[in-house]
């Protein structure tokens, strides 16, 4: 076996290199479409806890959060949270007790996705986080929700396309099985320390949604806020914006596979044809040894006198 490989390490390279650049280009899709199956599969989750609670221990969240809201700081300093308020801020809205407090659609752009509370980089990798100190999304007069998601990942589209939105398009959060709407208002680009956009209106229903901007700089911050307005016929099926279908993955997979045996099945028949090994190495070799003592034998015929 390593004679052969020292004989062949060209076909192997080339091999190699073809299925590494296969899997290179596959891998954004495929990692986006994995990704979406779990943001999909922990949307169902919560809506099924949601459905499994009584309505009144889902108004009994509901109010929390509302009361929550009310005890929030009119200034940035709401954005520095204690252990204390982190702890209640944590337990507040966590139906499922992982974390997740709802889901947000955005239509134009086909994206469905989980919100979570805080924005740790675990969470921003796979899903959307809901920054601490803003509003919970409960919605009335006087609150202010920010939700943050990454956008340019390989492996995830998340936020990647709402730069598209523009003034007038909605979007929805979904929460304890209630619906909020909200229209795009307002489209910022500001530094990341820069908070004046993300202030508490008293007499206004507020969410924005963050994002690093320039595409692949991430130096400022993209903020599209909308107001809160009457839920419209806008849903969009669960699951990040399906990027490919599972049928499609199956069949580049497939496709690979094949590609991978067409590759190894060549080397195979080179290395066969070309060292003599292998049956058809052998049957080449008996019938040399058929001819050899004939051509000999007439040989010594021809030379006796």
């Amino acid at each position: 076996m390593g004679r052969w490989l020292r004989t062949h390490v060209p076909e192997v390279l080339l091999g190699c290199a073809l299925l590494a650049g296969i899997g290179m280009m596959l891998y954004p899709s495929v990692s986006d479409w994995w990704n979406s199956m779990h943001q999909s599969r922990a949307i169902a989750t919560y809506q099924e806890a949601v459905s499994d609670n009584s309505v009144e221990a889902n108004q009994q969240l509901w109010d929390a959060a509302v009361a929550y809201n009310q005890s929030l700081p009119r200034d940035g300093s709401r954005f520095t949270l204690t252990d204390e308020q982190r702890e209640r801020y944590e337990q507040t809205l966590d139906v499922t007790g992982t974390g997740i407090m709802g889901y947000v659609e955005v239509p134009k752009i086909s994206v469905s996705l989980p919100i979570y509370h805080g924005t740790e980089d675990t969470i921003l990798q796979t899903a959307i986080g809901h920054i601490p100190g803003s509003s919970l999304p409960v919605g009335g007069a006087g609150t202010h929700c920010v939700i943050s998601g990454h956008r340019g990942l390989p492996s995830a589209r998340l936020f990647t396309d709402i730069d598209q939105l523009r003034e007038g398009d909605v979007f929805m959060l979904q929460v304890l099985g209630k619906t909020l709407t909200y229209q795009v208002d307002q489209i910022r680009v500001v530094l990341p320390d820069e908070l004046d956009d993300l202030a508490i209106d008293d007499g206004l229903d507020l969410c924005t949604l963050v994002t690093c901007t320039p595409y692949g700089v991430n130096t400022h911050r993209l903020l599209v806020r909308g107001h809160r307005i009457p839920n419209q016929n806008a849903a969009i099926a669960d699951g990040d914006a399906v990027q490919m279908s599972p049928v499609i993955v199956a069949a580049v997979l497939t496709a690979l596979v094949l590609v991978a045996a067409l590759v190894v099945q060549a080397v195979r028949r080179r290395a066969n044809g070309g060292s003599g090994n292998g049956p058809d190495g052998a049957r080449h070799r008996s019938a040399l040894r058929g001819r050899a003592p004939k051509v000999l034998s007439g040989t010594r015929k021809e030379a006796q006198p």
